[in-house]
């Protein structure tokens, strides 16, 4: 029996140059036992729109959004900003209004990486393929609670640009499944976090 494939959709793809950030919840498991689903969803919401609104404000461009966790872009020369974002969001977070009325603590970690993409809409959503998005997943599933880690291409844009961010390469090297032997991870800081902390400075 002859099978016909359906014809691909015709959509416009944009190939760019992106910086990448994931932004995600430590413990979401735990919250989602602790909490009764009421208001483990309603903790949930408020952290997504929080979290999407500071991509926002930071010029970012959301992607998408599911459960805990947040995607967003700029371009590359706006790398900056993804950084900057990601390492304002742990304060941000921390402060979620409906967080201490639960009486629970929120932290978020992130991963930034740069790279290219190609973009287009699935429906009404933007969206992006790219090794960029794979890798920022995977700096932010290696990153301590309330730590970006970055790529080096995302450092190096960084101080081109003289933003006030300082990086640091991190001791123990996370395996980057996909990447191993290929990129090397760096925690980000403001030029203020290091001052209060013992980051050696690349």
């Amino acid at each position: 029996m002859n099978q016909r494939l359906l014809p691909l959709p015709r959509q416009r793809a944009q190939v760019q140059h992106v910086s990448v950030l994931m932004l995600d919840l430590v413990g979401s498991t735990r919250l989602a036992r602790d909490l009764p689903l009421e208001h483990y969803a309603a903790l949930m919401t408020e952290l997504v729109q929080l979290l999407i609104l500071s991509c926002e404000a930071w010029g970012g461009t959301v992607l998408q959004h599911q459960g805990d966790g947040v995607v967003a872009c700029w371009p590359q020369e706006h790398t900056p900003q993804a950084v900057r974002c990601s390492l304002e969001a742990p304060q941000r977070v921390a402060r979620l209004g409906l967080a201490q009325q639960l009486g629970v603590s929120l932290q978020v970690r992130g991963g930034v990486a740069n790279g290219t993409v190609i973009t287009g809409e699935v429906g009404s959503q933007i969206t992006a393929y790219g090794l960029p998005l794979n890798l920022a997943r995977r700096m932010c599933d290696a990153a301590r609670p309330t730590e970006t880690l970055v790529c080096a291409d995302v450092a190096e844009w960084c101080q081109h640009a003289q933003a006030p961010l300082a990086f640091a390469l991190r001791r123990d090297q996370p395996a980057l499944r996909g990447f191993d032997g290929d990129c090397q991870a760096y925690t980000a800081a403001t030029r203020e976090q290091l001052n209060h902390s013992q980051m050696k400075v690349i």
